[in-house]
């Protein structure tokens, strides 16, 4: 007998006769049709060179081959099941590293108490967390799960808008005791305003206000998110930021309450391939949830 070429379904459906003593009985426990059941007795019967059932009226009676190997037919029915278990308790199992990316502020300001949450709720889970303003490439699996402030467009990518950062103009309280309060857009003009050197996007913004403003207009300019803030934080002049992150420090106000910044949106993004995997499925899951319940698009201070 070629073990390499043994369908394991034939101790399956040999079983399921021996127990039951008819093919009749065998199809209604096992769901296998009597044909199916007749034709594996037959193939066992002519792989093992053994008569293993005696037919007649009264049903299949188990030779006495048939009983010396129900034993061990029986250990490798339990064996299949135990690896059967193993392998779907290993897909549904939350446990392993997941590579999470986000931008710098939501890594530093938003998701600290959220990681901290999941681990409390998957201890088995590690995490590595990508704090970065790029945007990883997820088709290329150099992460598993992306909070992004764009939304993807890749087809092979799962995305979700799960909130808004709702944005609003700060200055630290030492700079306006400083400087005075601006109490329209044109007295920004006579304020020292912070904003980004290779990316466009509060030029493109305050324009689309004002008809006005280029670079020059942001005497103290960065990138570096983390950094910018901290330079808004610092009292150095007026920056431009989500407001969630402002309330974090009760010495920053907001001024000109009224200006209509448009918010920034949070995606949350992954492979296709996240419903085959339970922990990527959970992480994505856990963050959609927790996320999109946190007061990113409410109006406030």
């Amino acid at each position: 007998m070629d073990g390499t070429r043994f369908d394991w379904n034939l101790i399956r459906s040999f079983l399921a006769v021996l127990d039951a003593g008819t093919l009749s009985g065998a199809a209604r426990q096992s769901g296998i049709s009597q044909p199916t059941l007749g034709r594996h007795v037959g193939e066992l019967e002519a792989q093992t060179g053994l008569v293993l059932f005696e037919r007649g009226r009264a049903g299949m009676m188990p030779t006495q081959a048939a009983l010396r190997i129900a034993d061990e037919a029986r250990a490798m029915r339990d064996s299949a099941a135990a690896f059967s278990m193993a392998a779907t308790d290993q897909e549904t199992r939350v446990e392993g590293t997941i590579r999470l990316t986000a931008s710098r502020v939501m890594a530093t300001f938003v998701l600290p108490p959220v990681l901290t949450a999941l681990r409390a709720a998957e201890p088995a889970l590690a995490i590595e967390l990508v704090a970065s303003d790029g945007i990883e490439n997820l088709l290329a699996r150099d992460a598993d799960v992306a909070v992004r402030m764009v939304r993807p467009t890749q087809n092979d990518l799962i995305a979700r808008k799960i909130n808004d950062f709702v944005m609003g103009a700060y200055g630290h309280e030492d700079y306006l005791a400083r400087a005075g309060t601006p109490r329209t857009i044109d007295d920004l003009y006579r304020h020292t305003l912070i904003g980004y050197d290779r990316t466009d996007l509060i030029e493109r913004g305050m324009r689309a206000l004002t008809g006005g403003y280029d670079r020059d207009a942001f005497q103290i300019r960065t990138d570096d998110q983390i950094a910018y803030w901290a330079i808004v934080e610092a009292g150095a002049g007026i920056g431009f930021g989500p407001r969630f992150v402002a309330r974090r420090n009760p010495a920053l106000h907001r001024v000109l309450p009224d200006l209509q910044i448009a918010p920034l949106p949070v995606w949350l993004a992954s492979h296709r391939e996240l419903r085959h995997s339970a922990k990527v499925r959970r992480v994505y899951d856990f963050l959609a949830d927790t996320l999109s319940a946190l007061p990113l698009d409410r109006d406030g201070k």
